[in-house]
């Protein structure tokens, strides 16, 4: 990701209250798609005025530097039921739910449920628990992670 991208997107989201839950930037030079996932700081849910919000604060300052003259595709939405759990701030507020974890610590992707978080900053070990048990994680050593959902009937 485009460092310089990345700090606008933080810069016009800190001055709404908002922050970034995730940024993928694809598609091509001629025209790259910006795909931002966003919350709100007072953990409040994201509403499309947010997300129109956010996109508007967004643009403006994107058409004024980095993509001046570029035809950009700029998606924004909330982070959705699968939202990525990136920080330790993450699965602290999460903790009791159900996530799908990949990790070599457990053989791969396994879904798990989330226990909580030990340890000081820069040191973080999930515990995560599955019908094997408690393991014990380095957040360092989670690949990727997102809140599991189920549809039920």
């Amino acid at each position: 990701m485009n460092t310089s991208v990345e700090a606008i997107v933080n810069q016009a989201l800190g001055a709404l209250e908002l922050e970034i839950v995730e940024l993928k930037q694809r598609g091509s030079k001629q025209r790259p798609i910006l795909d931002l996932r966003i919350d709100r700081r007072d953990r409040e849910k994201v509403t499309v005025s947010d997300c129109a919000r956010a996109s508007r604060a967004i643009e403006a300052q994107l058409d004024a530097g980095p993509f001046a003259g570029v035809q950009y595709v700029l998606e924004v939405s909330s982070p959705g039921m699968d939202r990525p759990l990136k920080t330790a701030a993450d699965w602290q507020r999460f903790t009791g739910r159900l996530a799908s974890v990949k990790s070599g610590a457990l053989g791969g992707r396994a879904e798990v449920t989330i226990v909580g978080l030990d340890g000081d900053a820069g040191h973080e070990v999930l515990i995560l628990g599955d019908a094997k048990g408690e393991h014990r994680v380095p957040l360092a050593g989670i690949e990727e992670a997102r809140l599991a959902f189920h549809w039920t009937r």
